[in-house]
């Protein structure tokens, strides 16, 4: 009877080593299965951006060779993206021409807001995708009437994460924070301003309140993005505004 068990003993342990095996098996197996779904992933995203980067050159060629400046503006949503592109809009009105591409996952308020402006608007609603791309960007224009323009200013979908991928044919990338989102915002989100040519600085009329540190923030931007021109503005005020103008009228003169 002792054999018996005995026997029986190694067969459930014989049949154990199978299982742990076959376990160690479809671990190997899910393993091998991510790493390659993983590699499908990165190979379609490669494939996604190589497009939207030939896309975006023939963007770059058609505004150029209609010599507009060109502006991506990108920033998190609640910042005053849209206040400070209507405030521009206003105030450089009869000395520049704009038009923008306003990007927006459901409504169409931030257009009827800078229609206000009196420069003519085009509403791209994304739904669930989170920037704006290349192809997206040539539909809309073909809508505007270039010629009559002098800059055109893409305003991008609320996010600082999708968009920096993204070319869209711009001669500027212009990342946009306010005081009320805190010095280390460079920090948090490097990828999307190592790539800016210049940063807004907005809300600067609350900074007190909002107990930002300036001194922090501009080391912080200078640290991500050295080369960027970096303004303090008040879009609501219209502090700091002029000189970011000059800058823009001086851009653009080097289109005409």
């Amino acid at each position: 009877m002792g054999g018996e068990m005995q026997k029986s003993k190694g067969r459930v342990q014989r049949s154990e080593a199978r299982g742990q095996r076959a376990d160690i098996g479809d671990g190997a197996d899910t393993i091998g299965q991510r790493a390659e779904a993983e590699q499908r992933r990165i190979v379609i995203n490669q494939g996604v951006l190589s497009k939207n980067d030939q896309l975006a050159q023939g963007n770059r060629a058609l505004f150029r060779s209609k010599h507009l400046l060109t502006l991506n503006i990108v920033s998190s949503p609640g910042s005053g993206k849209t206040a400070f592109i209507e405030r521009t809009l206003t105030d450089v009105k009869g000395r520049l021409r704009g038009g923008v591409v306003v990007g927006d996952l459901a409504t169409d308020n931030d257009a009827q807001r800078i229609a206000r402006s009196g420069a003519p608007a085009i509403q791209i609603t994304t739904g669930d995708t989170c920037h704006l791309d290349a192809e997206m960007v040539a539909e809309a224009t073909a809508k505007l009437d270039l010629d009559a323009l002098d800059v055109l200013i893409i305003e991008n979908v609320g996010n600082l994460v999708c968009p920096s991928s993204y070319d869209l044919g711009e001669d500027l990338r212009i990342v946009l924070l306010s005081v009320t989102e805190g010095e280390d915002k460079p920090l948090k989100y490097p990828t999307m301003f190592k790539t800016a040519d210049v940063v807004i600085v907005n809300k600067m009329d609350i900074a007190g309140a909002a107990g930002f540190d300036r001194e922090t923030a501009l080391s912080n931007i200078h640290r991500m993005v050295p080369r960027a021109a970096v303004f303090e503005v008040s879009a609501r005020t219209g502090q700091g505004m002029a000189a970011w103008y000059s800058f823009l009228e001086q851009r653009a003169a080097g289109r005409m």
